[in-house]
């Protein structure tokens, strides 16, 4: 009876071990939403896993119902008081948990290797979380703003607000400056933090990665198709965590360089702005004449 049980635990396992890879393969699925190519390898390694934790679940509780079943009192089993050593039980129940980690660790492994890959970016973001806003900074390209809770949401939130919650729409999930990416470029986020722990999530990408105060953490994404994709920060950072959402854009490539070129004059134009400001306060500074002849 135990070498059958035993050669059709085995069984289920080689299996498993043979259709591991071919679940956690991301080219054949589009993953959750299709936002991205990331969630295919993570939904793929979360099936394969839930399917092995299926059998193993069915495997132990038919054991437990069987010995319930077959070895009960009413059937006049006598309870055996000596529990004999069995080599093949310890053989068993060390190669089987063994070769199931074998199964797993190579999808595993593939699914991380695959978030984790921030080589060649084409698009480069510092993403600096403070209590409740983020910071995005495009790096090499002067383009930097925060993106706070947009003011409707904001606005209804208040303790005697006039305003009803049911009516606006995306409540406590839109921004006024959301990220704005390009579709089918590879997207390499920089995140830290300023103040407390934050953490930088949005599920259409499969990204949830911490930004911890002093250092940097890096995660990719590069979006398959165009839309707007929300997240919220999934850290405990403080009284108002849950006004601090993510929204991400992503445009088409021609639109995201006009959209980029739109900022960067901006930028400039405010960088030009203060410049002037800054060297007129220096001259009436310097000359008290000057100021004088200015204020007359």
């Amino acid at each position: 009876m135990f070498n059958r049980v035993a050669a059709t635990v085995l069984t289920v396992v080689a299996a498993l071990a043979g259709i591991a890879p071919v679940l956690a393969d991301a080219s054949s699925y589009a993953g959750p939403g299709g936002a991205t190519g990331v969630p295919a390898p993570v939904h793929g390694l979360h099936m394969m896993l839930f399917w092995v934790c299926v059998a193993i679940a069915v495997a132990v509780f038919s054991a437990i119902i069987y010995s319930i079943v077959r070895f009960r009192q009413s059937a006049g089993t006598a309870p055996d008081k000596v529990l004999p050593h069995s080599t093949q039980v310890e053989v068993v129940w060390t190669l089987v948990p063994a070769m199931i980690l074998v199964a797993t660790a190579i999808p595993a492994a593939r699914a991380l290797i695959v978030m984790d890959d921030t080589r060649d970016p084409g698009v480069s973001v510092m993403v600096t979380g403070y209590q409740w806003r983020w910071h995005y900074d495009y790096l090499g390209t002067g383009v930097s703003f925060y993106s706070t809770l947009a003011g409707a949401p904001n606005d209804a939130r208040q303790l005697r607000s006039r305003l009803d919650a049911g009516s606006v729409k995306d409540q406590l999930l839109d921004v006024d400056n959301p990220l704005v990416i390009p579709v089918d470029t590879t997207v390499r986020l920089l995140l830290t933090a300023n103040d407390v722990i934050h953490s930088w999530s949005v599920p259409d990408f499969a990204i949830n990665t911490d930004a911890v105060p002093g250092l940097i953490n890096e995660a990719s994404f590069r979006a398959r198709k165009t839309g707007r994709f929300i997240g919220q920060c999934a850290e405990l950072c403080g009284r108002d965590h849950g006004f601090m959402p993510i929204v991400v854009e992503v445009l088409s490539r021609q639109d995201y360089a006009r959209w980029l070129a739109a900022k960067q004059e901006a930028a400039r134009a405010v960088a030009s702005g203060a410049a002037a400001a800054a060297i007129a306060t220096t001259a009436m500074t310097a000359s008290p004449a000057a100021a004088s002849a200015a204020r007359l």
